[in-house]
């Protein structure tokens, strides 16, 4: 994956956070996973991509990080399946956004929501994960690109 490519993963997940939280979010230096998964957090939206490229985009996030997200929006049900919806509309706000740069041949699909369990989350085979991490506030989570 080429330098360019990152970056509309990164500049989208900031903008994110820019425009829904209010704040922006710091990228830190992203790292690659070439055994084994990444580690999630306790919510993780995942897009399956197609098309040229092949695999998968997830965002992983903790409880508190949602929670705080959850109230900057004004939304006042913090439940577990706003933080649901929530984590899910992350990644598919950023896959959007990368299909949008990408073009038509980038096909992306609805977002499958994980709580807690990385078993839930399949790479391809071979495939080496690019993990970005993102702070906001005082929250952690990792945004994990993993195309063929």
């Amino acid at each position: 994956m080429s330098d360019a490519e990152l970056a509309t993963f990164v500049e989208g997940t900031t903008r994110y956070f820019e425009t829904i939280g209010h704040q922006p979010a710091s990228v830190g230096s992203p790292y690659l996973v070439d055994n084994g998964k990444p580690t999630v957090h306790e919510f993780t939206g995942m897009i399956n991509i197609a098309g040229k490229r092949r695999g998968v985009v997830y965002f992983t996030a903790s409880r508190s990080m949602l929670t705080v997200l959850l109230m900057r929006m004004g939304e006042t049900e913090l439940t577990e399946e706003n933080m649901a919806d929530l984590v899910g509309e992350v990644a598919n706000t950023i896959s959007g956004n990368a299909r949008r740069d990408y073009g038509t041949d980038f096909m992306i699909s609805v977002p499958q929501v994980t709580t807690g369990h990385a078993d839930q989350v399949v790479l391809p085979d071979g495939a080496r994960s690019i993990v970005i991490p993102i702070n906001w506030r005082s929250h952690a989570a990792h945004l994990v690109v993993c195309l063929e």
